[in-house]
């Protein structure tokens, strides 16, 4: 099965692309892996005119915003859940609630894990894109702006970015009106599932086992669970961090699973790198896309026909584009 998907890959030249949390057989034979920003940044600048990405559905789309000249195709056009939380009816109706509570000058901010309608409507409010890793820099341009940010649609983000940069912030449609009122960055109330799953608790347990153990930690995490971590980062400068470490240090680190499992072999059969939780947080929707499903998109694409390919209403990916763009140029 291997070889027929080189074989096609070679014959049609196509670009594979996983994300960091795609199944190991998935990211051993794709050309290009990476984080959000990087997948966006490389598989869009690429001299390939094909894609298929492996990943979920807003990461597909993105790159067909940002190379609207390239054909994007998916294995599995998995969801995110986070994504789904956000649409832009919902988005519409929370611009509208802010309105209504007296807050007209907004700034948006929206996770890159949102679809294409969405971010093209924090365009038009002239809003901008972001992901966990430029997410500083991203705040640092938002707070420049002299408005309200609305970040949607993680909550822990928001609220990280917030006690990072000493700001009062609120969730909408669960904290008071006057809070809402009151707040610097407003969050919309949506989350990672996985990495809701980790607890404070978990880290007093490994640092009670293991006293000299690191805590590494997504910013997707809860505020909570942040404040008790060693380093926060993104999926890449989580690996950076990790990789950085003299073998010997023993690291728990809280992010999806596959991930994890892959950052470290045991040193001299020990093993010292662990996974922040008492259940095995892995994605389900970014465990979707099999080998099986790779090879039957690339025979499609082999003949011709097309397949799971992300198309997106010009007037949509335009506005979209503005808002990534800006988040590239920030970052």
């Amino acid at each position: 099965m291997r070889a027929r998907i080189e074989a096609l890959k070679e014959k049609n030249d196509v670009l594979l692309v996983a994300h960091f949390y795609q199944r190991d057989e998935v990211v051993e034979i794709a050309d290009l892996t990476g984080d959000s920003l990087e997948l966006a940044r490389k598989a869009s600048a690429s001299e390939h005119n094909i894609v298929l990405f492996c990943g979920v559905g807003f990461m597909g789309q993105s790159v067909k915003i940002l190379a609207p000249g390239k054909q994007v195709f998916m294995p599995k056009i998995a969801c995110c859940s986070m994504a789904r939380m956000i649409s832009d009816a919902y988005f519409d109706d929370s611009i509208a609630l802010l309105e209504s509570y007296g807050i007209t000058n907004i700034f948006p901010v929206t996770y890159i894990n949102s679809n294409a309608e969405v971010k093209a409507k924090v365009a038009e409010l002239g809003g901008v894109v972001c992901t966990s890793a430029n997410a500083t820099k991203i705040m640092e341009y938002a707070l420049k702006q002299g408005k309200k940010i609305f970040f949607l649609p993680d909550r822990c983000l928001g609220e990280n970015l917030a006690i990072q940069n000493g700001l009062k912030s609120a969730v909408l449609g669960e904290d008071s009106k006057e809070a809402v009122q009151g707040a610097d960055v407003i969050c919309y109330n949506g989350f990672c599932s996985v990495h809701q799953l980790f607890t404070p608790e978990d880290i007093d347990f490994y640092r009670e086992k293991y006293p000299d153990i690191l805590v590494a930690v997504h910013p997707e995490c809860k505020p909570s669970v942040v404040a008790k971590a060693d380093f926060v980062g993104s999926t890449s400068q989580i690996i950076a961090y990790v990789k950085g470490l003299k073998e010997t240090q023993k690291v728990v680190v809280g992010t999806e699973f596959n991930l994890v499992n892959r950052l470290r072999k045991p040193h001299n059969g020990i093993q010292n790198t662990f996974v922040l939780s008492s259940t095995k947080p892995e994605c389900p929707t970014m465990n979707e896309t099999t080998l099986e499903d790779i090879l039957r998109a690339l025979e499609y694409i082999d003949k011709g026909e097309s397949y799971n390919e992300i198309i997106l209403p010009k007037d949509t990916a335009i506005k979209a584009k503005r808002a990534l763009d800006k988040m590239l140029e920030l970052s």
